[in-house]
């Protein structure tokens, strides 16, 4: 279990508050027992949090999102067993609500009373690879997990910009877009996103400051220039 003077540490290292610091530790610690699990392989790490874990996004992200084709069940049942892991070192760990969805599947863990939320997706129509990949971070040891193909969550991400326009998929979207990601170059998608972006009114310093390091709230205090002069780089 992480100590107070570990997490403040952290706080200065990272430029973030403590709510995030404990929040990505539990993420880590959730991740780490759960892909212990040798039929953990068949599900597939993916979203906002795994561009932050996998390609460095300085955006700290809430929840933890999936695919998977497996039942519900066996979901469960790596769950609870990943969940029975923490408590052997000590953290109180439990589901505070567990249910099915019309896309998959979704529950919320208490990590010492840190909320973190699961979504598993069973959705999809296109069938989800899966690349081993091991993470270093400040948390805890060495781990290997298993993300969603780079181009499918790359793919997932660009979609809910479309869908979705809130201000962390245009954040996440500039961020692609200046860790040189290639599907987020295609002129057709810089095409839409810009339209999108020029229409939106969308706060963004307000909707994402508590989420990113101090150093880089100067991006977001004049963020719709910002991501409309990246944008018109590749449109």
């Amino acid at each position: 279990m992480i100590s107070h003077t570990a997490i403040k540490a952290l706080c200065t290292k990272l430029q973030s508050t403590e709510a995030n610091i404990r929040r990505e530790y539990f993420q880590h610690q959730f991740l780490r027992h759960f892909y212990y699990q040798k039929e953990s392989d068949q599900v597939f790490f993916k979203g906002g949090t795994a561009l932050r874990i996998i390609y460095g996004s300085p955006r700290f992200f809430e929840d933890l999102d999936f695919s998977s084709s497996f039942p519900t069940f066996q979901l469960e049942s790596l769950i609870i067993n990943a969940l029975q892991d923490l408590r052997r070192e000590n953290i109180i760990a439990d589901i505070s609500e567990a249910k099915r969805t019309s896309g998959g599947y979704l529950a919320i863990l208490q990590l010492d009373h840190t909320p973190i939320q699961l979504e598993i997706s069973s959705r999809s129509s296109i069938k989800a690879v899966g690349e081993p990949v091991t993470i270093v971070s400040d948390y805890c040891p060495p781990y290997t997990l298993i993300i969603l193909s780079s181009n499918l969550l790359v793919a997932e991400k660009l979609a809910a910009l479309q869908t979705r326009g809130k201000a962390r998929d245009f954040y996440d979207f500039y961020f692609l877009l200046r860790a040189n990601v290639t599907p987020a170059k295609d002129k057709k998608i810089v095409f839409q996103i810009k339209t999108a972006l020029e229409k939106t009114d969308v706060n963004f310093e307000r909707e994402l400051k508590n989420f990113l390091p101090h150093s880089h709230w100067p991006i977001i205090k004049s963020f719709r220039t910002t991501l409309l002069a990246e944008l018109s780089r590749y449109a």
